[in-house]
C-alpha cells in the first residue's frame, strides 16, 4: 500500500488546524498532538486509516479531556511464578488465549497462560451477545472475513467436543424499503459467489412474516442466512481452557503483566505480580490491553480503540417474540460513513432468553464496563422497529463490554516487527468469537514452527480434545433425573429455582478444573443467579455451598476478585458462619 503522508495531513489540518500532526515511520503512520474531545481523537486516527491495511494507525495523540485510567492490577502478589521457563506464554484468558492455549495443549512443549482477572472471559470474552457470525457484512480479502467463514464450519465439532451448547438458529437482516431489493440481491450474490458466504440469499415479505409472525409488516424482505448460530460465550472461553488444563497447560488467574525485559530485540523476562517468568515465545491475546502489552516489548505498531458496547437480557417469557437473530437496516446517509452501526439486533440466546443489543460508544477507558440508560434507550428505540413486543420491562439484566478494535478494524496476527519472539493476536473484537477456533489453529502452527527452529517438538499422545461438562439436570428426562439423583442425592436439592440448578452441580462445578472458589464463577459455569431473580434467593445458598466444600469462613467467599466481598462477617450473637 502506498501512504501519502501528505494527504493525511492535509486531511487532517482542515478537520483540527495544528492540533494534530502525522508522520509516516517505516510500516506505521504515527499521530501526535493534543485534544480535549475524545471522540475527535478518534475521528483523526480514522480520517488516518485505511480499512484492513497492514500500515497501522499509532495513536501518539494527548488527551487533554480527561485522565485515562491505568489497567487494574489483582491484589494477590506472591511468587508463585517466580523463576518458570515456559516455552509459550500466552497473555490473555479471553476466547483468544485460551483458544490458542488449548490448540497449543497438542504438543509436547510448556505452555503457561495468565489472566488479571479473577476468572477467565470477565472481560470482552464474556460480555458480547454470544452470535456465531456468517460473515456476510465483511468483504474479502481481511483477516476477519478469511477466519470468519473458517471458524463458523468449525462450530459444530468444536462444540460437541468440549460440550457446549450451540444452535443455528439463521439471522435475517430486514428492510422496510422495497428500492432496495435490487441493489441488496445483488450484494447476495457477489457475497455468495465472490466472498465465499454461501448461505446468503432473499426472503420475501411473505414468507418472511409467515415464518416470523412477530416482525414488523412492514418489512418488505430480508437478506437471511442460516449458518449464524448462538453459543454461550463465556461457556465455549471456560471450556477451552478446562480443555487446555486437563491436558496439561498452567494457567493462572490474577495474574497481571507488568512489564518485559527485552534484549536485541527479543524478550528475555516477563514480570508480573507473581513473580518473574522467562519465556521462548510470547503470545499476546491481551485484548484492549494488547498495544499496551506490545509497547512493554517496544513493538507497538498498532493502537486499540476501546468500544463500549451494552446488551440487554430479557426474561425467558418474551421469547416467543423470537426464534432467531433479526435487526432492521436502517439506510440512510449515516450508513455510508465511517459511523459504526448502533443498536444492534435482537437474538435469542443459547439458553433461551432475548437478547437486545449491543450498541457501540467510543471511551477512552479500557475497563469502563458501566452501563447507562441511554445506551439501552438506543437499544430499544431501533429493535422495536425489527419486534414490536420488544420491552425494557421483560429486563431482567444488562451488561457493558469493551471491544478491542485497530483502527484499520481488521485482526493483527502476526509476529512482532520489532520483538521477534512475540507473536501478536490483537484488534480481535466482533466477530472475534466466531473467528477464534480458526486463527488459533493458525497460531498453533507459527508458534510451532518457531519453536522447532531451537528445539525439539513432538506430538502429545495423549491429547484429548474431548471436554465433559458439568450434568445439567434440568435438561435430563424425568428417568434420568431420577437416576441421577439415586447415584448422588445433592441432584434432588434444588438451589436455583428460576434455572433448576442443584447443589450436586454446583459441588461438580468447584471440583472442575480451573474453577475459582467464587459466587460468580459457579454462576458462569452452570447459571445459578441467571434467572428471573438474578440470584437474590440463591447466592446465599450458593456462598454457603462453596464455603462448605472450600472449608472457608463465609465471609472469606467472593463475588468475584478478591475485593468484591459478600459479608464482612457476624452481625448477630446467634449467628454463625
Amino acid at each position: 500500500m502506498v501512504v501519502s503522508i501528505n494527504k493525511i495531513q492535509k486531511k487532517l489540518s482542515k478537520k483540527f488546524g495544528d492540533s494534530v500532526k502525522a508522520e509516516l515511520q517505516g510500516d506505521i503512520i504515527r499521530l501526535t498532538g493534543s485534544l480535549s474531545d475524545w471522540n475527535e481523537v478518534v475521528e483523526a486516527c480514522l480520517m488516518s486509516s485505511e480499512k484492513n491495511s497492514k500500515v497501522h494507525v499509532v495513536n501518539d495523540i494527548k488527551f487533554t479531556g480527561a485522565e485515562i485510567p491505568k489497567m487494574r492490577i489483582p491484589s494477590l502478589s506472591d511468587s508463585e511464578l517466580e523463576g518458570k521457563t515456559p516455552d509459550v506464554l500466552v497473555i490473555g484468558g479471553g476466547i483468544s488465549g485460551c483458544a490458542i492455549a488449548r490448540e497449543l495443549s497438542k504438543w509436547n512443549i510448556n505452555v503457561m497462560l495468565v489472566e488479571k482477572e479473577a476468572d477467565f472471559a470477565l472481560q470482552a470474552s464474556g460480555r458480547n451477545d454470544g452470535e456465531v457470525h456468517v460473515g456476510v457484512d465483511l468483504a474479502k480479502g481481511s483477516l476477519k472475513q478469511k477466519y470468519v467463514l473458517l471458524g463458523n464450519h468449525m462450530y459444530d465439532k468444536l462444540c460437541e467436543d468440549l460440550d457446549v451448547p450451540f444452535k443455528r438458529i439463521g439471522q435475517y437482516a430486514c428492510f422496510t424499503q422495497s428500492a432496495l431489493l435490487v441493489p441488496v440481491w445483488f450484494l447476495v450474490q457477489w457475497r455468495r459467489f465472490h466472498d465465499g458466504v454461501t448461505d446468503a440469499r432473499i426472503v420475501l415479505k411473505k414468507k418472511l412474516l409467515n415464518d416470523n409472525p412477530t416482525f414488523n409488516p412492514n418489512f418488505k424482505f430480508a437478506m437471511y442466512n442460516g449458518l449464524a448460530g448462538v453459543v454461550c460465550p463465556y461457556g465455549l472461553t471456560i471450556a477451552y481452557a478446562e480443555n487446555a488444563a486437563e491436558n496439561g497447560v498452567e494457567a493462572y488467574l490474577n495474574t497481571a503483566v507488568l512489564s518485559m525485559d527485552v534484549e536485541n530485540g527479543k524478550i528475555k523476562a516477563v514480570k508480573t505480580n507473581r513473580g518473574t517468568v522467562y519465556p521462548k515465545i510470547v503470545v499476546n491475546a491481551a485484548g484492549v490491553f494488547a498495544d499496551d502489552v506490545a509497547e512493554m516489548a517496544n513493538d507497538r505498531f498498532y493502537s486499540i480503540h476501546p468500544r463500549r458496547g451494552t446488551n440487554s437480557i430479557q426474561d425467558r417469557k418474551s421469547s416467543k417474540i423470537i426464534d432467531t437473530i433479526a435487526s432492521v437496516q436502517i439506510i440512510n446517509k449515516q450508513t455510508f460513513s465511517k459511523a459504526h452501526t448502533k443498536g444492534g439486533g435482537l437474538i435469542r440466546t443459547v439458553h433461551n432468553n432475548v437478547l437486545a443489543g449491543p450498541d457501540a460508544v467510543e471511551t477512552f477507558d479500557k475497563e469502563d464496563t458501566s452501563t447507562r440508560p441511554e445506551s439501552i434507550k438506543t437499544v430499544y428505540d431501533k429493535q422495536k422497529q425489527t419486534v414490536s413486543q420488544a420491552s425494557e420491562r421483560d429486563i431482567i439484566t444488562y451488561f457493558t463490554g469493551v471491544r478491542a478494535p485497530t483502527f484499520e478494524e481488521d485482526f493483527v496476527i502476526e509476529w512482532g516487527r520489532k520483538a521477534e519472539n512475540m507473536l501478536h493476536c490483537g484488534g480481535i473484537q466482533s466477530p472475534g468469537l466466531t473467528a477464534a477456533p480458526a486463527f488459533a489453529l493458525d497460531i498453533e502452527k507459527m508458534v510451532i514452527e518457531r519453536l522447532s527452529k531451537e528445539m525439539t517438538v513432538e506430538r502429545n499422545k495423549d491429547f484429548n480434545p474431548k471436554r465433559q461438562g458439568v450434568p445439567t439436570l434440568n435438561e435430563m428426562s424425568p428417568e434420568e433425573r431420577a437416576k441421577k439423583i439415586a447415584e448422588n442425592p445433592d441432584y434432588g436439592v434444588i438451589i436455583c429455582r428460576c434455572e433448576e440448578i442443584s447443589k450436586g452441580e454446583i459441588i461438580d462445578a468447584l471440583e472442575r478444573p480451573l474453577c475459582p472458589p467464587t459466587v460468580d464463577a459457579i454462576k458462569k459455569r452452570i447459571r445459578p443467579g441467571m434467572g428471573r431473580c438474578q440470584g437474590g434467593f440463591c447466592s446465599p445458598l450458593v456462598t454457603k455451598i462453596i464455603a462448605e466444600h472450600e472449608n472457608m469462613k463465609l465471609s472469606d467467599v467472593k463475588k468475584s476478585s478478591a475485593e468484591s466481598v459478600i459479608c464482612y462477617g457476624e452481625t448477630k450473637g446467634g449467628a454463625t458462619e
